[in-house]
């Protein structure tokens, strides 16, 4: 089941729960909305690990299954022109391993990245229009890898294809215009950093730019009016059906 943010998706497999060793940045509007939807379902959910909070600049949700979101407001600001979408995915890494990860990226990829240093250090790595990677540094324990995966689209799609088969880091080959990796290592030392498998799409993948419909939480059976099911800027929610 593929679940729309924006021009983002969720890909939701079947079978057991996948527990992601990150926090989702979310960005929608309507914030006392979003946790009048979060209390209606608590009951619902009762028995899962369903939880939110409230802080300063965000709404922290988590899902019956342990999956973190971190739901945001539009801001010009911080996330540029985003309106409904999901501007960050921000990973748990182990400590001295932000610098590398940045260099794999800047050197592998071809995408730019950065490291920034505050409570933690912090690879900033850009995926899209506003959109990044976040491989942050952490002390604490890191659970197993489980599987799940992230996907990007990028132009130069055969350059990092050549550099990574170099190092025997691709592990599938699905179409000519899809291939996948695992592994983010250090380009100097090749010492692995982190773990997660990319689906890496060209610009010719068919499914690239396809106009992706979200829905308008506010329609329900008691609100219901026809011509109102997709959530739009015309609503003042703020929404984009196009995918970077």
């Amino acid at each position: 089941m593929w679940i729309n943010a924006g021009r983002s998706q969720f890909h939701l497999p079947t079978g057991g729960p996948q527990r992601l060793r990150v926090s989702t940045g979310i960005v929608i509007a309507g914030r006392q909305a979003l946790l009048d939807r979060f209390a209606a379902v608590t009951p619902k959910l009762a028995g899962t690990r369903f939880a939110f909070s409230e802080h300063n600049d965000f709404v922290e949700a988590t899902s019956p299954w342990g999956n973190r979101v971190r739901c945001h407001e539009p801001d010009p600001a911080r996330f540029g022109r985003i309106a409904l979408g999901m501007p960050y995915v921000e990973f748990d890494v182990p400590p001295g391993a932000a610098s590398g990860i940045a260099d794999f990226y800047r050197e592998g990829i071809g995408t730019p990245a950065e490291v920034t240093n505050g409570d933690a250090d912090v690879a900033r790595v850009g995926v899209g229009k506003d959109q990044y990677f976040l491989f942050r540094e952490t002390n604490s324990p890191l659970a197993d890898y489980d599987g799940h995966h992230v996907a990007i689209y990028i132009a130069n799609f055969c350059g990092p294809y050549r550099k990574l088969k170099e190092r025997n880091l691709v592990t599938s080959e699905d179409s000519h215009c899809q291939y996948r990796f695992r592994d983010i290592v250090d380009p100097q030392s090749g010492r692995l950093l982190f773990a997660i498998e990319h689906e890496v799409r060209s610009l010719t993948h068919p499914m690239f730019l396809r106009p992706l419909v979200n829905r308008n939480p506010r329609q329900t059976t008691r609100t219901y009016a026809p011509g109102h099911d997709e959530w739009s800027l015309g609503d003042g929610a703020g929404a984009s059906a196009r995918r970077n």
